[in-house]
């Protein structure tokens, strides 16, 4: 066996205990029957519009736009989720799909086997290490980060409009200090995850920096976010800190987004729509930082 079809067979391993991690935490919350239901304890099916956010968001991933700044923009739009639990919704929600899309990828691109392999257990530990700290966030602190991580996203799909990338080389893997710095930058990368900064765009840019080509971006960045989601989202799942109505509508509805895109569409003229969707981040940010500062003060207004 190839160390690539060795990589994909440990997914399969990791996809099956994280659905039945996933399905025990819901037959437990099943069980407790909280009336009201919290976000994390609400166990119906999803409706129509939240597994539609899943398809389109998920269908648009694959197609290179990013889900985790779109379905936060469509999530606040459409007052859906929480802030506070939006993180955790999004990475529990996007796991499967984003698993689906590793799939359908990463056997076909060459890359460095240590390479691949190292900067996906530093995106790993990172985003577990990550996901402990955003699960106890209160909801001030959770707008605050997710605010700056939304426009750290915007300001990415603004440089891939305007091809702002670094051209990158022509290797396929890095030693000795430069593997360092693609560990050490893969585990920050993993972290920030678990507040909403998707990897891919980050990633690509790293790969790049380092001189290698960037394709092989693709496989590193799709394999670190196929590893790293099960691992923090079942932290955000142990710690109740996401919407499980919500996260279900993204995974049931996102599986056949991720393959329709991959097998079906494969491309799409999405140049405009980039640019609406870095209007529709920014505006999400700003939002998102307003209320978590008018919020404190009006907190404070009423305390004196």
């Amino acid at each position: 066996m190839n160390p690539i079809s060795g990589l994909l067979v440990a997914l399969g391993v990791l996809t099956a205990g994280y659905i039945g991690g996933w399905g025990r935490a819901i037959m437990q919350v099943r069980r407790e029957r909280t009336s009201p239901p919290t976000p994390a304890t609400d166990a119906r099916m999803p409706n129509g519009t939240e597994l539609g956010v899943g398809f389109l968001t998920d269908f648009l991933d694959t197609l290179g736009i990013g889900s985790f700044a779109v379905t936060t923009a469509i999530f606040r739009a459409l007052k859906m989720v929480p802030d506070r639990v939006i993180p955790g919704t999004l990475n529990a929600g996007h796991t499967l799909p984003t698993i689906a899309e590793a799939f359908a990828y990463m056997a076909f691109i060459p890359v460095d086997v240590l390479t691949l392999f190292s900067m996906i257990a530093a995106a790993v530990l990172g985003a577990w290490l990550g996901a402990g700290i955003v699960a106890h966030w209160p909801k001030r602190k959770v707008q605050i980060g997710m605010g700056i991580a939304l426009l750290v996203a915007a300001a990415l799909f603004f440089m891939t409009q305007l091809n702002l990338f670094p051209g990158g080389g022509a290797d396929i893997g890095v030693r000795g200090v430069k593997l360092v710095a693609a560990v050490g930058g893969n585990f920050l990368l993993g972290a920030l995850m678990s507040l909403g900064i998707g990897l891919y765009a980050p990633c690509m840019i790293l790969v790049s920096l380092l001189g290698m080509n960037p394709t092989a971006a693709f496989p590193i960045m799709m394999g670190s976010c196929a590893f790293l989601m099960p691992i923090g989202s079942l932290r955000f799942i142990r710690e109740r800190a996401y919407d499980l109505k919500a996260a279900l509508g993204l995974a049931i509805g996102g599986i056949p987004g991720v393959l329709i895109a991959a097998y079906v569409v494969k491309s799409l003229p999405l140049y405009a729509v980039r640019w609406l969707v870095i209007v529709v981040v920014v505006y999400t940010a700003i939002t998102m930082l307003y209320s978590a500062f008018t919020e404190r003060g009006a907190g404070s207004a009423s305390s004196v």
